[in-house]
């Protein structure tokens, strides 16, 4: 996406909608001065705003991402564009869920590790409680890095509407979960189910299928 082309066509969408900067923002729950570093091109929309944003100005994705409206003979291009770009999103999501996973695995096992030296060692109190600390931080350091590339590794889809969203860190921590699944509160309907995860924000359309 280049900024400065999206920024100007948010201006024009907006405008085309009659609705002000800070109209815009209020429906996003956003600043008016995050509308206004868009449109500036200082900035481009978070990957979580992008399928509200298109509503509002009644837009596409493709067009969002394009910079343009987009007439039938250049949609097909522009989507084919655009899969290569969610295919990219894709493989990224994978691969921080994998590098969380990665990340966690040896410092648990060092903070096992230390925790088993001050337990079986002769060792000084102050000795022991200072390997424990260590060990935990090890432990919270890793399990921390592992939750904040999951969060960031794609989007969750509602159970309830079948709209992807991106939740809030402290959501996330606190929802039941499965492997694949996690209790939300979705921001479009407002209910709470068991939300399945996605590798992307965006659905798939049927030309990018």
């Amino acid at each position: 996406m280049e900024q400065q082309k999206t920024g100007k066509f948010i201006a024009e969408m907006r405008k085309e909608q009659g609705l002000t900067q800070r109209e815009l923002a209020e429906k996003l729950m956003i600043s008016d001065k995050t509308v206004s570093k868009w449109e500036c091109g200082n900035g481009l929309p978070e990957i979580s705003l992008m399928l509200p944003l298109c509503e509002i100005l009644k837009i596409s994705v493709n067009e969002l991402l394009t910079g343009k409206r987009l007439q039938s003979s250049e949609y097909k291009k522009n989507a084919e564009d655009n899969l290569m770009k969610l295919i990219n999103e894709k493989e990224h999501a994978k691969r921080s869920l994998w590098l969380g996973i990665i990340a966690f695995i040896p410092a648990f096992l060092a903070g096992i590790t230390l925790i088993m030296i001050a337990g079986y060692f002769d060792l000084e109190v102050w000795q022991r409680i200072v390997l424990i600390v260590i060990a935990v931080l090890t432990i919270a350091a890793g399990l921390t890095v592992a939750v904040v590339l999951e969060v960031h590794s794609g989007a969750f889809e509602c159970a309830n509407c079948g709209k992807r969203f991106m939740p809030k860190m402290g959501a996330y921590l606190a929802g039941l979960h499965t492997a694949t699944r996690r209790y939300l509160k979705c921001p479009y309907c407002g209910q709470s189910s068991m939300c399945i995860r996605r590798f992307s924000l965006h659905e798939e359309t049927e030309e990018e299928k």
